[in-house]
Formats: C-alpha cells, sequence, structure tokens
C-alpha cells in the first residue's frame, strides 16, 4: 500500500518495475522510457494525484508500449480469475436449490391432488375406497397411475379392469346404497360370519358385489379378516382369483367391493343344485373348475411377488362365472407363507372337513394346508358330498377318512361317485386320475403331498385333451 516514490524515477539501472496488485494510491511518477514499468491491479493508482499526475502516467505508460505490457489506467477494476470461480459456484449452487425445491414442491402438491376427498355432503367424515382395479366408467373416479407389475402374466384374458398401483379412488357411502338400492333385501346374495353381500349395479350395468359388515359385530377376528383381505387382494391379480376392486370405511361400517360372479359359489351347483333350480355339474366342468381353482392356489402359493397361504379353502369360497369358470375368492384368513419353515399359529383357523391334520393338532401351517384342502374338493366334485355330513352314517361322514377307504380297492371308485355323472369308459379314466391326485393331495403327513404345480399338471390334459365320446359328459 501507499504511494510510489519518486525517486525511484533518477535510479540510472532501473530497467523493469513491476507493482501489480499491490493496492497502491497517488499519482504515477514518470519514468525514463528504456523502464519497463508495469501496474495493473492498482485501482487507486493515478486517481488522487490530480490530472497532470495521470496525464504523466498515461504518457509515460505509454511510452513501455514496446515492453508488451497493457498500458490502462481502468485496467485495476477487473475481477481477478479466483473471484470469477467463486462467484460461477456461487450461481451454480443457487441454481441446484431453487431447482431442488421446486420438484419437492411439485411432488408434494401433485401427492395432494390423489389423497383424500371430503364427501361433498358434510364435507367431513370422510369415506375413502382405494382402488385395486377399477374403470372411471364404472362410476369410480380413477386417480391414475401405472399398471401393476403385479398382475400375473396368466391373466390377459381377465375382465377389463385397469389396476392402479397406489392409486385411490374416494366415493361416498351414499353411492354404494344407490348402486344396492340402499342395501335391499332383494339384492342379497348371501351370508356370512360377519356380513351379507350385496349385489349392485352401476350407472353403465356393470355389476359389483358388496361386503357389508359392522365393526361393532366383527369384533378383533373379523377387524383383522378385513385388513388382511385388504393387504393380500392389493398384492395379487390373478384371472382365478377374485378381483377387490375397492373398500369403504364410514363409521363402524366396513365394505369391501368386488367384481361380480354371477353363478354363484360351487356349493350352490354341486350340493343344492336342485334347491336352485340349477343342472347338476357335468364332469367336464367340474374338472376344468378344479384346474381354475388350483391355478389360482399355485399363483399364491409361489407364483406371486410375494407367497401367500390362504387357509380356508373350500367349495362356498370357490365363485363361478356365466362361463362356469372358477375363481377363489374370501381371503381374511390369508397367511404370509413361511421361507421353508413351519409358522406357528396361536389361533387355529378355517373349516372342519378341510383342516389337514398337522395344522389341527398343532397349528403348524404352510402351503400344504392348501394342498389337503384341495384334495378335499376334489374329492367332494368326484362324490357330490360335503367333506363333513352328518345326514349319514358316522362310518361315511368324514369324506377323507370315507373316500380312503374306497381307493384301496380302484373297483369301488365307479360306487362312490356322483350319480348325476353317469360316466362312460373315457370319463372313468379321467376320474380315476382325479382320484388318484385327490389321495395324493389329502396324504397324511404335508411332505407327502405335491405342490399345486403338479396338481395343475395333472389336471391340464385332463381339461384340454381329453375329449369324452358322449358330449354331455
Amino acid at each position: 500500500t501507499g504511494s510510489i516514490p519518486e525517486s525511484l524515477t533518477s535510479l540510472a539501472q532501473l530497467e523493469v518495475l513491476d507493482v501489480s496488485n499491490n493496492n497502491l494510491t497517488g499519482k504515477i511518477p514518470s519514468f525514463p522510457s528504456k523502464v519497463k514499468f508495469s501496474h495493473g491491479g492498482n485501482a487507486l493508482l493515478g486517481v488522487s494525484g490530480g490530472g497532470g499526475g495521470s496525464g504523466n502516467g498515461s504518457s509515460s505508460n505509454s511510452g513501455d508500449a514496446p515492453s508488451g505490457s497493457p498500458s490502462k489506467a481502468s485496467s485495476g477494476t477487473s475481477l481477478s480469475p479466483g473471484w470469477i470461480v467463486g462467484i460461477a459456484i456461487i450461481a451454480v449452487f443457487f441454481v441446484a436449490v431453487v431447482l431442488f425445491v421446486f420438484c419437492k414442491c411439485y411432488a408434494k402438491n401433485r401427492h395432494k391432488k390423489f389423497g383424500r376427498v371430503n364427501t361433498p355432503e358434510t364435507g367431513k367424515g370422510e369415506v375413502k375406497i382405494d382402488m385395486v382395479g377399477a374403470s372411471s366408467s364404472n362410476g369410480f373416479v380413477g386417480a391414475g397411475g401405472a399398471t401393476s407389475e403385479l398382475q400375473s402374466q396368466g391373466s390377459e384374458q381377465n375382465e377389463q379392469l385397469p389396476v392402479f398401483e397406489g392409486g385411490n379412488v374416494t366415493i361416498s357411502i351414499q353411492v354404494l346404497r344407490q348402486v344396492t338400492n340402499n342395501f335391499s333385501e332383494d339384492n342379497i346374495l348371501g351370508r356370512g360370519g360377519f356380513g351379507v353381500v350385496y349385489k349392485g349395479e352401476l350407472h353403465d350395468g356393470t355389476k359389483i358385489a358388496v361386503k357389508r359388515m359392522e365393526s361393532v359385530a366383527m369384533g378383533t377376528k373379523g377387524m383383522n379378516e378385513f385388513q388382511a383381505e385388504i393387504a393380500v387382494l392389493t398384492k395379487v391379480r390373478h384371472r382365478h382369483l377374485v378381483a377387490l376392486l375397492g373398500y369403504c370405511m364410514n363409521g363402524n361400517e366396513r365394505l369391501l367391493v368386488y367384481e361380480y360372479m354371477p353363478q354363484g359359489t360351487l356349493t350352490q351347483h354341486l350340493f343344492d343344485w336342485h334347491e336352485n333350480g340349477c343342472a347338476p355339474l357335468t364332469w367336464k366342468q367340474r374338472v376344468a373348475i378344479a384346474l381354475d381353482v388350483a391355478r389360482g392356489v399355485e399363483y399364491l402359493h409361489s407364483l406371486a411377488q410375494q407367497s401367500f397361504i390362504h387357509r380356508d379353502l373350500k367349495p362356498s369360497n370357490i365363485l363361478l362365472g356365466d362361463d362356469m369358470r372358477a375363481k377363489v375368492a374370501d381371503f381374511g384368513l390369508v397367511k404370509n407363507a413361511p421361507d421353508g419353515k413351519y409358522s406357528v399359529e396361536t389361533r387355529l383357523a378355517g373349516t372342519f372337513g378341510y383342516l389337514a391334520p398337522e395344522y389341527a393338532a398343532t397349528g403348524r401351517v404352510t402351503t400344504k394346508v392348501d394342498v389337503y384342502a384341495f384334495g378335499v374338493v376334489l374329492m367332494e366334485l368326484i362324490t357330490g358330498r360335503r367333506a363333513l355330513d352328518d345326514t349319514v352314517p358316522d362310518d361315511r361322514s368324514h369324506l377323507v377318512s370315507w373316500f380312503r377307504r374306497v381307493q384301496i380297492n380302484k373297483e369301488n371308485i365307479p360306487k362312490a361317485i356322483d350319480q348325476t355323472l353317469d360316466p362312460d369308459e373315457e370319463t372313468m379314466e379321467s376320474i380315476y386320475k382325479v382320484a388318484e391326485l385327490a389321495g395324493h393331495c389329502t396324504a397324511r403327513e404335508p411332505y407327502q403331498r405335491p405342490d399345486m404345480g403338479h396338481a395343475v399338471n395333472v389336471l391340464v390334459p385332463l381339461v384340454e385333451q381329453w375329449k369324452p365320446t358322449n358330449q354331455k359328459k
């Protein structure tokens, strides 16, 4: 700092003088022309000494032109490279922060857009249906979302119900009352332990099934099953599993909305066909239903992203469409399948007659409990008899025990089958194969039972290749 001493101009041997970037002040001395003088980066140099001094400096510096140094008094006002780099870094950082904040705000607003919505009637008491699959034309306003990766590869022929992953739809209880005609008695499809199932029809004619429950009547057990069913059916999607379209919570009420299966349950067509005015199932229909159920359960066990155990497979939980193809329903007792180990349950769940021996005795549950129940259903399809029947003598009331004795001698099987079948020789060959599969599935030890993939492999040829000469069978 300070000024340049005037005495420096009298040094005879001085040839080069560089005072750049020193924050000097005062006037610029007049150096001889032989002196190479550089003074850039001194903003106040030559300013405070008056016009003459500044002029001298300029004249003197002009004489230094041969040295190649820039001779501008104004060069003292330029920024150093360090300052320029620092300012650039700060600017880039600021832009990055602004972009980050903008993205966060956009995402938050997008989430709010698809969140809960107040009902227009009261503005409170929100009633929400979280959709697994429903189209806006069906009376549900879709919130959008990508197609679920959980849709099974084998479900291309499924109903045209787009699947939303994380999509939300809000619907008031008034809408469900409207589509069920205020839950009319005329629309009752069936009654269960925790509620009543109603048929509903949307404005475009699409039919749905609404299971209506009251949390007071349900208790803790019923609430757990309600939540379990939602948890499972929002993760799985297959053409042989009944689709959950949504659920509704309104005060003490809990409602589940399913796709409608017009032909009701397998129970109605297998055991109560006469009372319901139905024709008895043909063998071809029965083996096709068995294959559909096997494929649905196989998907639950091993083909879905997460493995599940149904635990309550039985004819009343097998629903039929107009084409008499089957879908597995009622996932309230579903459990995650253990990875190669037993999962010990403290509370027994399921239906007597379909419970695997080890499950009934110890509470240990694996996928093989579903295989056992499937074997019982096969026996019911063959015989037309219920798993437990208290209308017959005790030695025949338990279907599995009785059928095992029948299987000891193959010649006994024709006498044990449902007499409405009236099978010919080709049909009997198919029945023998299904009876053998039923025996394997109901083996006493779980390790002796096949997996559901094996059952599918046995049944596929019987459905797709077997063609009885008597087309009625």
